[in-house]
């Protein structure tokens, strides 16, 4: 049986063996069966790899009972200004008590201590439990949250589900949400020399993200403001050689909290929109939701509006007590809080409305960073930590199915 020191001791080995495979997103291939090979070495029961290139391995039970899911993203960020770092950004290996390299906060870490830290679990008890354990290595989360992560859910089934995004080891109950809002402005082409003969659809933009900055979102408690920021503004033609542009078209950044839908979001633009257009004849603009597809590396297109909701539980709901004391337990002092950013709870616990918490090793900072890692005494603490909240979440199942 794989005794403690085993278990942080492979923990920490397929970490480091995992930021050794590099997997931006939609070049997932090599981790994707890296994860594959570990899982299967570690007496998994099933392990596939999805028609998009999520890795999904399952242990079951003796017993019928609930179904838990443990889900974390094996895609990166690239690496930027890779003259700033002090090191190699794919060695994964450990200095001063810290496993160094890309991902190894955001994920990589994570998914190793869950790899491993199930395995444990179901060894340890002797696969004397009611139910069945998934751990799935999730493809394109860091540009597509949640949108691969449907394809797991529909397989899975899952009752309960755990994100490993960094939490410090804390117990996340909720996050706000993500949507990329599309606003254009229509103008008229003419001679830059004769902008009278035209109408210019950038200056028609600047009116209309004026008019934008004068609203105010709405505030939640517990995730705050849903903050609506401009990221990106291009004029069509671009470069605009000697003509008045004829569209613009601008990108918002709308964090979302709970009850956010496409509609409501997109409906104070669009009566802001039609203000303008009583005021101006010649304004004309239109907002949606972006859509977009991506190819993963198995070929699978995935495709949807980039509208990620938010999720929240309650502090005194049975199944965050239960998570929350089973942490306690370990002896650690845990806090309960909720995510700054967007992860893949937004399909779990936003869109299919299955009870969901969030735990990893590492501070959220230290995500997308120069010089990014993980600290050991953190990731090898995250593998027992995922072994006790399976524990608690089988032991409080919805029974047999």
């Amino acid at each position: 049986m794989m005794t403690k020191e085993q278990l942080h001791k492979k923990t920490v080995e397929l970490c480091g063996k995992l930021i050794q495979t590099p997997s931006c997103s939609g070049e997932e291939q090599a981790v994707a069966a890296l994860t594959a090979r570990e899982m299967r070495e570690l007496g998994y029961d099933e392990v596939r790899i999805d028609a998009c290139g999520n890795v999904i391995g399952c242990l079951r039970g003796k017993r019928p009972g609930a179904r838990v899911l443990l889900d974390g993203h094996v895609d990166t960020v690239p690496v930027q200004e890779r003259e700033r770092w002090s090191f190699d950004p794919f060695c994964g290996t450990v200095a001063d008590g810290k496993m160094r390299g890309r991902g190894a906060s955001d994920m990589k870490g994570a998914v190793a201590a869950m790899i491993v830290g199930a395995a444990y679990f179901a060894e340890a008890c002797g696969r004397d439990f009611a139910g069945e354990i998934y751990v799935a290595g999730v493809v394109y989360e860091e540009l597509f949250e949640g949108v691969s992560a449907r394809r797991i859910s529909e397989v899975v089934r899952p009752d309960y589900v755990i994100i490993g995004e960094a939490s410090d080891l804390n117990l996340k109950i909720g996050q706000r949400g993500r949507a990329e809002i599309v606003v254009e402005t229509i103008g008229k082409p003419a001679h830059s020399s004769n902008p009278e003969k035209g109408v210019n659809a950038v200056k028609k933009m600047m009116r209309l993200l004026a008019a934008l900055e004068d609203y105010k979102p709405r505030h939640q408690a517990h995730l705050g403001v849903a903050i609506q920021e401009l990221t990106d503004i291009i004029s069509y033609p671009y470069p605009g050689a000697s003509v008045v542009p004829q569209r613009c078209v601008a990108t918002l950044d709308r964090r979302l909290l709970v009850g956010d839908t496409p509609e409501s979001v997109l409906a104070p633009i669009r009566a802001i929109i039609d203000r303008l257009s009583a005021e101006d004849p010649q304004f004309s603009a239109k907002v949606s939701i972006r859509e977009e597809s991506k190819v993963c590396y198995t070929g699978e297109t995935i495709a949807a509006q980039r509208f990620f909701p938010a999720w929240l539980y309650a502090e005194d709901d049975d199944f965050v007590v239960n998570c929350f004391e089973a942490l306690q337990e370990l002896g650690d002092d845990p806090i309960l809080t909720h995510y700054s950013f967007c992860t893949n709870g937004s399909h779990y616990a936003g869109e299919a409305h299955i009870p969901t918490v969030g735990y990893g090793p590492s501070p959220e900072s230290l995500a997308h960073t120069i010089d990014e890692y993980v600290s050991v005494s953190q990731l090898t603490r995250a593998a027992e930590g995922y072994a006790a909240l399976i524990a608690a979440l089988l032991r409080t199942g919805i029974g047999e199915r």
